[in-house]
């Protein structure tokens, strides 16, 4: 089983980020050499790298592509790296990981600093390099703990619904819902996987169907409307998402659609599932109406592959994320362990053992 990698880092503190361009898949297999922080930025913004957990990677990366510029102390260096997490910040407000990694990040260099004032540049240089290496490292481990959590979850001989892409092409590692399948696969459980196609970028069609394909799975891709049909023909048995950021009451934020189909789920009486890791958890957002969701350009509605597909002067509404409540998620799965039926209490009771960690 062939798993592909989204991102990594190539060489030392002077080296550069590697990435997949997925704006480009599946027609083509290019990568991305980025060497600043602009070109992070926007490969964060355009997607050719997305999903939650590679943005916050791609993110503590740039930091370090930033800090190569010349700086002459500890303290010009923390001034340079806040400059370089304010642009970063900028790129896609949704995924709570982009925030996460970067605070994280920075609260590194501060307490450095704090410790070592007359620290020379390059020491500063390695910490933050490390820390981002550490980052990455950790999003491996998750990634591989959410899999082995959430694969007995799947029973032999049935059927898996998939939203987007939350595969190894959004992630340092093997993914959060797509994990769970590569767990599944390793423990010999037969199962089809249907993939929506994910309007109006078509992450499901163009991504997860090519990445679950490479891992030698059986996937049949749908059109987005499809689901409830397949559901009411008792086709689908278990639905699989991931998450861009979960609320402190267990409201989650993901790709636009994944609301319809917990609706359809619980209609239909399919359990649904969420696959995060805890950094995904956004304790400071009380619930889902919160959560800032990202308007994309009209563009990618109105246009596919240059060919107009509206009239020219409609009105467009686009945006790149809707949100799940609680109550129709059958439990979210991290790599602390499985949060059934999640409610405050229960995601709170959960995240303290990241604290005892």
């Amino acid at each position: 089983m062939m798993i592909v990698s989204a991102l990594k880092w190539n060489g030392d503190v002077d080296g550069f980020l590697e990435m997949i361009d997925q704006r480009l898949l599946p027609a083509e297999f290019v990568k991305i050499r980025c060497r600043n922080v602009d070109t992070v930025c926007r490969a964060i913004k355009t997607l050719s790298v997305r999903g939650a957990p590679a943005i916050g990677v791609a993110a503590a990366y740039g930091l370090v592509l930033g800090m190569q510029r010349s700086f002459k102390n500890a303290k010009q260096g923390l001034t340079l790296l806040k400059k370089n997490c304010t642009i970063l910040a900028s790129s896609r407000p949704t995924a709570v990981n982009l925030f996460w990694a970067l605070e994280r990040m920075k609260r590194r260099a501060q307490q450095f600093i704090a410790q070592n004032t007359d620290a020379k540049p390059d020491l500063l240089r390695e910490l933050l390099l490390k820390e981002a290496h550490s980052i990455y490292q950790q999003d491996v481990d998750m990634c591989l703990k959410i899999g082995q959590h959430g694969q007995v979850l799947i029973k032999q001989n049935t059927s898996v619904l998939t939203h987007c892409n939350a595969g190894a092409l959004a992630a340092a590692g093997q993914g959060t819902a797509l994990s769970i399948l590569y767990e599944a696969k390793k423990a010999d459980k037969k199962f089809t996987v249907y993939v929506d196609e994910t309007r109006p970028l078509l992450q499901g069609a163009r991504l997860t169907a090519w990445e679950l394909l490479q891992a030698g799975i059986d996937v049949t891709v749908i059109c987005d409307s499809t689901a409830g049909t397949l559901m009411k023909q008792k086709k689908i048995d278990t639905c699989i998402t991931g998450a861009d950021r979960i609320a402190a009451n267990g409201d989650t934020a993901n790709k636009i659609g994944t609301y319809t189909l917990s609706v359809l789920a619980k209609e239909h009486n399919v359990p649904f599932y969420v696959a995060a890791p805890s950094s995904t958890f956004d304790m400071n957002i009380a619930s889902g109406s919160d959560i800032p969701i990202e308007q994309r350009d009209p563009d990618e509605v109105t246009s596919f592959n240059d060919y107009q597909t509206t009239p020219p002067d409609v009105n467009i509404y686009n945006p790149a994320f809707d949100i799940t409540p609680a109550q129709n998620i059958t439990a979210v799965i991290t790599e602390l362990g499985i949060i059934k039926k999640p409610n405050p209490e229960k995601i709170e009771k959960l995240l303290q053992l990241t604290k005892q960690t």
